[in-house]
């Protein structure tokens, strides 16, 4: 969180000593992005891992019954599962989303629910339980990916991980400037929170191989389109990037905390 309590300057008889060039790089570190390096300060950026749930990744769940190749999406669990160990072991806040709707489904509108074929809707049953309802078991996150005690996990009724959640005021409390942004759909949970993320002055890094679609052009475009035009919306890497810079911030961080 930021220090509201100011400190008089010296006075111009002891000028403030000049910043050493490792205490400067002990502060911060720089991911190889799309448009342009990405930095990494301590303390000032939260891995966001986006409806990683087993309703649109498991065989036989929701999104397969949809007639959708969910191992399009299974292919981000591997990288993503080495992102989160690599991300909490460095202490970066992890908040977690799962798409998902109350028991009477009031808070799905029509727009929303009356999608798809009769039976394959929202709240229907399905294979793992009631379909995108709370509680549900196919609602839930995958175990390989599971959220970890103290870690925080938002239920959001809409696409955006902002809407109708707490998930705004949570970054506020975090004090956080930037998000590294995982999970799924690319082209549409993804792409909905970092478009409102960048609206609300958040700077995101999506992870390319730890976010997935069920149509791959569509994967690759909405990458394209985040990081298009010198970064409109956002920057894209590699997660052997995004590893790299965290493993170099926490090595520099290191002898400032020890």
């Amino acid at each position: 969180m930021t220090d509201s309590r100011t400190t008089a300057p010296p006075p111009p008889s002891t000028p403030a000593p000049e910043p050493t060039a490792t205490a400067t790089a002990a502060v911060a570190a720089a991911v190889t992005a799309v448009p342009g390096a990405f930095p990494l300060s301590e303390g000032d950026f939260a891995l966001v891992v986006i409806d990683m749930q087993r309703d649109f990744l498991e065989p036989g769940g929701f999104g397969e019954t949809l007639g959708n190749d969910v191992s399009l999406l299974r292919r981000v669990i591997a990288p993503l599962r080495a992102v989160l160990a690599a991300s909490r072991a460095a202490g970066v806040p992890v908040i977690h989303t799962r798409e998902g709707h109350l028991p009477d489904l009031s808070d799905c509108p029509p727009a929303k629910l009356l999608r798809g074929a009769p039976s394959k809707r929202i709240g229907d049953p399905g294979p793992m339980g009631r379909i995108l309802v709370r509680g549900e078991y196919g609602q839930d996150i995958i175990d390989e990916l599971a959220p970890t005690p103290g870690e925080l996990v938002f239920d959001k009724p809409g696409k955006g991980a902002f809407h109708a959640t707490g998930f705004g005021d949570a970054l506020a409390a975090l004090g956080v400037s930037r998000l590294v942004v995982t999970g799924v759909t690319t082209e549409v949970c993804v792409h909905t929170t970092v478009r409102e993320a960048n609206d609300r002055g958040y700077d995101c890094l999506v992870l390319e191989d730890c976010t997935g679609s069920y149509f791959p052009e569509f994967h690759r475009t909405a990458l394209r389109m985040i990081s298009a035009q010198g970064g409109i919306f956002g920057w894209t890497a590699g997660s052997a990037a995004y590893l790299q810079a965290l493993a170099e911030l926490t090595e520099l961080a290191a002898p400032a905390t020890a």
